[in-house]
């Protein structure tokens, strides 16, 4: 059973995750597009009222910097927790399919070599399906 602590982790855990989500969320649409460039358009109009001064070009510059270097962190723990999600589904998929080669459900494990072999080996593949759906066609084509 998980000890008090790692039970308050968890939560908090949950609750940044949550909080991570509904900003990635957010900042992709394009109202929060449209507001940005809101902003920038401001911030360009007022340009001329400030005399172009070295404050006005530091608000923006500050403004933009904390806000990417924020965003970076919530947009990437999104993407983290989302990719991992993708490859559980996959290996899933793997796991259940009788077909298929279960060596595949740790494939991110390989080396760089062995991810290249791997590849070259899909492309022989795709290649040759490629080749005999041609073929088929043009069977169908010459009935």
């Amino acid at each position: 059973m998980p000890s008090a602590t790692t039970r308050r982790l968890a939560r908090k855990q949950s609750g940044f995750r949550r909080f991570a989500q509904a900003v990635s969320n957010l900042v992709g649409t394009p109202a929060a597009f449209g507001i940005a460039l809101a902003v920038v358009i401001v911030w360009g109009v007022l340009g001329p009222i400030f005399h172009f001064s070295d404050t006005w070009q530091l608000v923006i510059n500050t403004g933009t910097t904390i806000i990417t270097f924020l965003m970076v962190f919530l947009v990437q723990h999104t993407q983290n927790r989302e990719t991992e999600a993708i490859r559980l589904q996959l290996d899933e998929l793997i796991w259940s399919i009788r077909a298929a080669r279960n060596q595949m459900l740790d494939v991110d494990e390989l080396t760089d070599e062995e991810l290249r072999a791997l590849r070259d080996e899909y492309r022989r593949i795709a290649s040759r399906s490629r080749s005999a759906l041609r073929d088929r066609a043009s069977s169908v084509r010459h009935e």
